[in-house]
């Protein structure tokens, strides 16, 4: 299976054994072989490039990256759903109700969610989000005719779902829209390259891959105003209003991982870092004051690499079964 959609099926994977009480690490049964994985073909790309509309069913648990129109029926109860939305580092999304036919007085709900959220860990963390965590959601129980069009603010939104009644269902349209300055992302793929930049905003970004990795920072530039570069302590990074942190994890929350390493100086070259954990975050914590600017590459490590220990890479403590 092609390492971008080994994505797409972890979290599936992930959510369905929270449920369940089960392991992560569960086997792929029963799957189509052209949904959910046909969602990132370059040929079905392509093929709507001339204005068509992709149009299809949603599962119970299910994943998109792609622009549609997506239509939920229940032929049964449905009590634990949810659908997770994903575009490119560079993308917002928008999720449109066209259509609406649950029972709310019934008890069910259809509500969108401004990030991710599983096992309870949220994705931007409450620390790194614009909005307080009860803004982020938008029940259209609550919110009916108000608000039927819905933007995240970043390139992951989610919507979950109850339906008690069999024919009861909706009908969405995802779209994806342009953003200039991205800040939180959660990455497609076990590799890339990124740069993030934060120009005189006070916030925090976060770029997390759901994989272990090697990541590479190329370039650092903090405290960057009008062509300066400000002096920095000399020893750690406290006290220092604008810097850059590795972290480490198992959950998808980035204020819930662990340090692995803060960098809190400019400069031009190579740092690399190894790490072994099932969730890696760069997150750039920036005062507002300046321009700053990160730029890193990374590629799923394997194990031959956690082997073969280079002397410019920093051992992290966790290797998983990798």
């Amino acid at each position: 299976m092609p390492s971008a959609f080994q994505f797409q099926c972890h979290f599936i994977l992930i959510f369905l054994a929270a449920s369940k009480g089960e392991s992560r690490y569960l086997e792929v049964r029963d799957a189509g072989e052209d949904e959910p994985f046909l969602l990132l073909s370059e040929d079905l790309k392509r093929e709507l490039s001339a204005g068509q509309i992709y149009r299809r069913s949603l599962r119970c648990i299910d994943m998109l990256s792609i622009e549609g129109q997506f239509t939920f029926t229940a032929e049964q109860p449905q009590l634990h759903c949810a659908t997770f939305f994903i575009g490119e580092p560079e993308e917002l999304i928008t999720i449109d109700y066209d259509f609406v036919n649950i029972d709310c007085q019934g008890g069910d709900f259809l509500k969108v969610f401004d990030g991710w959220i599983l096992k309870g860990e949220k994705f931007p963390s409450s620390l790194d989000h614009p909005l307080p965590t009860s803004q982020r959601y938008v029940d259209f129980c609550e919110s009916g005719n108000i608000q039927r069009s819905i933007s995240s603010s970043q390139n992951v939104a989610m919507i979950f779902f109850r339906i008690h009644q069999p024919g009861n269902g909706f009908t969405v349209t995802v779209k994806k829209n342009a953003n200039l300055f991205p800040c939180n992302v959660i990455s497609q793929t076990p590799s890339g390259r990124f740069t993030m930049v934060i120009p005189h905003q006070h916030r925090n970004c976060s770029f997390s891959i759901i994989y272990p990795v090697v990541i590479k920072i190329s370039d650092l530039i903090l405290g960057h105003l009008n062509g300066l570069f400000l002096k920095k302590p000399s020893a750690g990074c406290a006290g220092v209003g604008d810097f850059v942190e590795l972290l480490g994890g198992t959950g998808l929350d980035p204020s819930k991982m662990f340090p692995l390493a803060d960098l809190c100086h400019s400069f031009h070259g190579s740092a690399q870092m190894k790490i072994g954990c099932d969730n890696t975050v760069l997150r750039m914590v920036s005062s507002g004051k300046h321009i700053n600017r990160v730029t890193f590459e990374y590629h799923q490590l394997d194990l031959q690499e956690t082997e073969n220990r280079k002397e410019n890479s920093i051992e992290e403590f966790c290797f998983p079964s990798i």
